[in-house]
């Protein structure tokens, strides 16, 4: 393989490690962010100490994640400079801009005032470390704003010139902010890792009360994580459908890739709904395909004889790698699929006391990383079913990425997984630490220190 191939494929290798890793974590921000809120605001009106108990355990994680956030995130936007400097200088003047309103706005209030909230509890009066849950949880989603804008443009770029090098202007930040794709993009993300974060906790929770069956904190978030998961989960179905509407309109090929989409039918004859296939992008065809006919048109078109773009439309250099983002987008719909049976059949069960059955404790036990796993699925159809582009149409990720040595890329990879060996090894470290220790914590000393921090 020729040394640029190299390059660009280790490239492209190094940002998909440090974005898959680091967009669990800001997710996990943004949704525990929601719960700490709800936790505090419980606590402060009822004094339940099983809210304070469950607080305080989340609390630390919370902070947990948002340090190991902080190195991934460094170690994520550092490669712009170094791998990928040809993208820098093309769309900084775009991109730029928008990453530093992230930093300026989200990253300094959310980081800033966790280690407030973290050590002010009972040391600042408690209305005043209320609201600054609030900010800190604010924060989480003004950065989500922020990059979603920044990944957005990239996907449905608008609102700018391009000069005789090839560097983009943006005509207007407004317009820039009206990418059609990004409200979309930063609704189906911000219900993604509400979801994430509902059957997370829901696993730890459930994980407690089958070695400790009468927890009552764990009650309260395995509990509160269904409800949530109750109202977000179908909310996702509906934004989803919308999302790929949009798909369909400005990223035919992206679509096609998710349909796995060879060749459109004959006319009437609608798009099939593929539920497996192998999809073959030597030979532009599927084998061993599965498919119930027009049933795909029906969620693609809302009747049973709309078509879509197919991919023999496009050229094959312009074709995005079909068979990764086909497989990922049907990860991501058939986890939602069983997410959100579960979450009505958790309703079903809250009528006499059946929730806490130990069979469906062990089930959401094994649900616990399901809703990242779908979310990791879903930026996989997203980032992968846009290329070749880095910006949809205009750049090829080919002419991004910067002239390395192969030595240096394979240097430069190797001190990011050490990077995150290290930051990711301290903090499960510090995770069981946590753990144990409240492990270990019994109820009158839970009870104890309830009353003193209200004092």
């Amino acid at each position: 393989m020729p040394d640029n191939d190299v390059v660009l494929l280790l490239s492209r290798m190094q940002f998909a490690l440090t974005i898959g890793m680091h967009i669990v974590l800001a997710a996990f921000t943004l949704g525990l962010g929601l719960f700490l809120v709800l936790l505090e605001g419980a606590w402060l009106r009822h004094g339940r100490q099983h809210h304070w108990q469950a607080l305080q355990f989340w609390m630390r994680i919370f902070s947990l994640t948002v340090a190991i956030g902080a190195v991934s995130g460094v170690v994520m936007e550092f490669q712009f400079g170094t791998n990928w400097s040809p993208f820098a200088h093309q769309v900084g003047g775009v991109i730029g801009p928008l990453m530093f309103y992230e930093i300026l706005v989200a990253f300094f209030l959310e980081s800033g005032l966790t280690g407030v909230m973290l050590f002010g509890m009972g040391k600042i009066n408690p209305k005043l470390h209320f609201a600054v849950t609030c900010l800190v949880a604010l924060g989480a989603f003004i950065s989500t704003f922020w990059i979603l804008a920044a990944n957005s443009w990239m996907q449905t770029p608008v609102g700018f010139t391009r000069d005789d090098s090839g560097v983009f202007h943006a005509e207007s930040w407004l317009t820039v902010l009206s990418s059609p794709s990004f409200p979309w993009r930063l609704t189906h993300m911000t219900l993604a890792a509400l979801i994430g974060t509902s059957f997370l906790l829901a696993g730890v929770g459930a994980w407690r009360l089958l070695h400790h069956a009468d927890d009552r904190a764990a009650k309260c978030i395995t509990s509160w994580a269904l409800w949530l998961a109750l109202i977000v989960t179908p909310l996702q179905v509906i934004v989803g459908d919308l999302h790929g509407e949009n798909t369909r309109d400005h990223q035919p090929a992206k679509l096609a890739a998710m349909e796995g989409s060879w060749h459109r039918p004959a006319p009437g004859e609608g798009e099939p709904l593929r539920l497996f296939a192998i999809p073959d992008q030597q030979e532009q065809k599927n084998h061993a395909e599965l498919a119930i006919p027009r049933l795909g048109s029906l969620y693609l078109r809302h009747n049973l004889s709309g078509e879509i773009a197919s991919l023999s439309e496009f050229p094959a250099q312009n074709q995005p790698p079909v068979l990764p983002v086909f497989f990922a987008f049907r990860i991501m719909v058939g986890l939602g699929v069983v997410m959100l049976l579960t979450s009505v059949a958790a309703l079903w069960l809250r009528r006499g006391e059946r929730l806490w059955r130990r069979g469906f404790l062990k089930w959401l036990v094994c649900l616990t990383p399901a809703g990242f796993i779908a979310m990791l699925a879903g930026w996989v159809v997203t980032e992968m079913g846009r290329q070749p582009w880095t910006v949809y149409g205009l750049v090829r990720t080919a002419e991004s990425v910067a002239s390395l040595a192969r030595s240096s890329v394979i240097f430069s990879f190797s001190g990011v997984i050490v990077v995150y060996l290290l930051s990711f090894g301290v903090g499960m470290h510090y995770l069981v630490r946590v753990i144990n220790s409240a492990e270990g914590r019994t109820l009158s000393d839970e009870l104890h220190t309830s009353r003193e921090n209200r004092a």
